[in-house]
């Protein structure tokens, strides 16, 4: 019997979990691989000034190495997410509409979108995101945003309020990623945390461990 759209959405869904690294400049599978070896479940193929044809050649190399292991998003470009064959796409403020990509990509890729308020992440459910990127909730390490921190205590209001998966992202290192996990996030997305040190596999291993002890710590205090 054929697996259905809608069941391939919602598996995609609910493995979207734990440490969600983002990659791109000089060797984005380099990172990818090292990210995944170390247990990241979501990596995002992030190349802003790359050729489409070579964001399209790294996501389906990203795709083959992540295959059971990791679900691979790509940044902003809906049409070469569904060309490269990864779960899904992530757009930012500037990107396709969340109902437009949702018309290309189909129903059974994920789809995600960048917010800062609860507001706008409920418009974006409201469009058709299966999840929302939320943040920064720390000072953003990799690049200026033209608004503050949020901090935890906004992420676990979002976390409660929404129906859907929240990546928590914006200045997460080692030292605070357990909190994120205990603040209601699915995920904790990073880069230069995994992909900017001298071992970035054992630095995933790392992250992802202690983003699971804070959502055992949430399990268990409710």
């Amino acid at each position: 019997m054929p697996v259905s759209e809608a069941s391939v959405s919602a598996g995609r869904r609910a493995r979207l979990g734990g440490l969600y690294v983002i990659v791109g400049g000089a060797d984005p599978v380099a990172q990818a691989r090292a990210a995944i070896g170390g247990g990241a479940g979501a990596v995002q193929v992030r190349m802003k000034d790359a050729p489409a044809g070579a964001v399209l050649e790294a996501t389906r190399r990203i795709v083959a190495l992540a295959a059971g292991r990791a679900l691979v998003l790509v940044n902003d470009r809906a049409d070469l997410a569904l060309l490269g064959g990864a779960d899904g796409v992530h757009l930012g403020d500037d990107d396709l509409p969340v109902a437009e990509a949702r018309r290309l990509v189909g129903p059974d890729l994920l789809v995600g979108r960048t917010t800062r308020t609860l507001e706008e992440a409920r418009a974006a459910l409201a469009e058709g995101a299966d999840h929302v990127g939320y943040g920064p909730i720390f000072a953003s390490r990799s690049k200026a945003l033209p608004v503050p921190p949020r901090g935890l205590a906004a992420l676990a209001e979002v976390a409660r309020a929404l129906p859907a998966p929240v990546v928590a992202i914006g200045g997460i290192g080692l030292d605070d990623v357990a909190a994120v996990a205990r603040a209601g996030a699915a995920c904790a997305a990073v880069i230069e945390a995994v992909v900017g040190a001298a071992d970035p596999e054992a630095a995933a291993a790392r992250m992802q461990a202690a983003f699971e002890a804070g959502r055992a710590a949430r399990g268990a205090n409710p």
